[in-house]
């Protein structure tokens, strides 16, 4: 038997966390970027304590609430490319519960995040205690059940010696880029105070780095013979080339073998979008430029991409009968989507190998041709829909013009959710260097935006970080905003009010649908609400300012530079302008039957629309 010391199984937790490395650029750091937590009932006496003892070592920080704290931890992880990440604790109940979106969000958008709720009593003696669910026919379950369906690795804790391996489990995962995801240790509350002689090994520091998987050597002879067959090839660029840090093989591959980049939502930035090849965003939100090369291509190679429906057009986009596609994913499971020849590596190791058994050969040069001419109109159109007006309600787009024209460039990170600005800045924001674009849209979480922009200034705190963010997800959080403060960490949020759920009314209108409770004048009211965003912000401690024009968001938006606090700039916009060059049918199921002749006439459109799918 080695040394032991006697903990408590929270002492523990915290003493194991605060020693887990890991190497950045060169440096150790800390794996963790700290914990998150709001102490309640189930937590407060077990891990509270226990984050006190290590408090100078690793930090714990105060939030507003349990899903906001969450979403900042998320896009901690993020803004790092999964190399760091943080944990978060709440009480049992609704704080575990309020918990369970941003899991979602963590799980579907594969983002390491260490979720610590506290549990019911094991021993059940006092049962039911506070906040407890009763489930009558299974003594077993509690609300922490509901993190199981979303959590890569889940556990509960019911004795104190089980932590040990938990702890270690958890780490393999929240690291691992295949498994990597959120993870869950659910915390009997009796438990967390139980001591118990861990052995000293456990608390060792430990350096975790990235495993780098090299490609099956069949695997990589076919996808090398599909590529020089190839006539027309695109590379479908995801967030596992971020993740992977291949940004630079990525752009040595597009040029050395001609091949267009196009990105999802997740893959953009991945790729400087002035680079010649780099033809922005593809599928439903895609640009023209992008879209043309991927209706046309013989050979897809999605380079960590889950290939979801709006990068695929709901996988009405490709439409070459030859078409072919290369799985080039970390997973196994993404890279076999839709009868694609898989290429099981890591992103970057995949395209150096790649690269290397196709050296000499390129791609016809007409594809790089064609690539030219359909950017340099997209470009075109893209500066139209972003360029300044004086017009009353300014659409989307013209926003996002000022905000790149002001406060744009490699030092900042835009952020956003949700809404229709996610297509709009998909199809338009300058991105021109890793991670300055940072969307959450695999989940499209509402509410996400304020808490990621804090989540991504404690990741980033050099860099510029603009949240822009809807009416819509501010009113769903924005208590964050508070804690942004709080911090110290300045963060430039542009509200778009367009008084409603403009998005979604337009995907209601466009089904043939009539205008129903998505906008507030369409909603169900006695009076028409008139929230004033600007006094709500400053209510919190932030400078805040509304606007009449886009002449007057520029000057503020410069002005602010020199403000020493997160900045809050409001903006009336119109709810029905999109940008129309661009973009790509979405599968959203249209009724067959209807009384109204508007939604019969759209389901004419949607049944010719599922003619192009490719299915399976």
């Amino acid at each position: 038997m080695g040394k032991t010391i006697r903990l408590t199984m929270a002492q523990a937790v915290a003493h194991f966390l605060k020693v887990q490395m890991t190497i950045v650029d060169g440096k150790k750091v800390p794996i963790f970027g700290g914990v998150w937590a709001i102490f309640g009932h189930g937590n407060v006496a077990g891990i509270g304590e226990a984050l006190y003892q290590v408090r100078d070592e690793l930090t714990t920080y105060r939030a507003h609430n349990e899903q906001g704290m969450a979403h900042a931890a998320i896009a901690y992880a993020k803004a790092n490319f999964r190399t760091r990440f943080m944990a978060c604790t709440s009480s049992i109940g609704p704080g575990a519960l309020n918990m369970v979106t941003a899991a979602g969000v963590a799980h579907v958008n594969r983002i390491p995040v260490l979720f610590l709720p506290g549990d019911v009593f094991a021993n059940r003696a006092p049962d039911p205690v506070l906040q407890q669910i009763e489930d009558f026919g299974d003594g077993t379950v509690s609300a922490n059940d509901a993190f199981r369906p979303v959590s890569r690795y889940f556990d509960r804790i019911t004795r104190p010696e089980q932590i040990i391996t938990a702890l270690k489990r958890a780490m393999q995962v929240l690291t691992d880029p295949l498994d990597c995801g959120p993870v869950t240790l659910s915390l009997c509350q009796d438990v967390q105070a139980e001591a118990y002689d861990y052995p000293e090994s456990l608390f060792e520091e430990k350096v975790w780095t990235t495993r780098r998987p090299q490609p099956d050597a069949d695997e990589l002879a076919n996808a090398i013979a599909l590529i020089k067959a190839s006539q027309k090839p695109v590379i479908v660029a995801g967030g596992g080339v971020l993740y992977s840090q291949a940004t630079k093989e990525l752009a040595a591959f597009a040029e050395a073998h001609g091949i267009p980049v196009v990105v999802s939502q997740a893959g953009k930035s991945s790729i400087n979008e002035t680079h010649p090849l780099a033809l922005g965003s593809v599928g439903v939100t895609g640009t023209s430029a992008a879209n043309a090369i991927a209706e046309e291509t013989d050979l897809v190679i999605a380079v960590g991409t889950r290939c979801q429906d709006f990068t695929t057009g709901s996988w009405a986009l490709f439409k070459n009968d030859s078409l072919k596609m290369i799985g080039l994913n970390i997973a196994a499971y993404d890279a076999v989507k839709h009868d694609s020849h898989s290429l099981v590596t890591d992103a970057r190791e995949g395209l150096k190998a790649l690269s290397a058994g196709l050296s000499g050969w390129k791609a016809p040069a007409a594809l790089a041709e064609k690539a030219a001419a359909e950017k340099k109109i997209w470009m075109e159109a893209a500066a139209r829909a972003m360029a300044t007006t004086n017009a009353a309600l300014p659409s989307d787009a013209q926003v996002i013009g000022a905000v790149a024209r002001t406060i744009g460039g490699e030092n900042t990170t835009v952020l956003c959710a949700a809404g229709g600005l996610p297509g709009e800045l998909h199809k338009l924001w300058p991105a021109t260097a890793p991670g300055s674009y940072h969307m959450e849209y695999g989940f499209s979480c509402m509410g996400y935006e304020i808490a990621g922009g804090l989540g991504a200034k404690m990741a980033r705190p050099e860099r510029e970080v603009v949240v822009m963010v809807g009416d819509g997800s501010y009113m769903m959080m924005n208590s964050e905003l508070a804690t942004s403060v709080m911090l110290g960490l300045k963060l430039n949020i542009v509200v778009l009010d367009n008084r409603g759920y403009g998005c979604i009314n337009r995907l209601q209108m466009g089904t043939g649908g009539a205008n129903f409770n998505n906008l507030l004048k369409d909603s169900y009211h006695e009076v028409m609400p008139e929230i004033d965003f600007r006094a709500h912000a400053e209510s919190m401690g932030a400078i805040a300012v509304k606007v009449a024009s886009i002449v007057e968001l520029e000057q503020a938006l410069a002005a602010s530079k020199k403000n020493d606090r997160t900045s809050v700039f409001v903006i009336d916009t119109d709810p029905l302008i999109t940008t129309e060059a661009g973009g790509h049918w979405w599968d959203v199921a249209v009724p067959e039957v209807s009384p109204r002749e508007e939604v019969n006439e759209a389901r004419k459109g949607y049944v010719e629309a599922r003619a192009a799918q490719r299915i399976g």
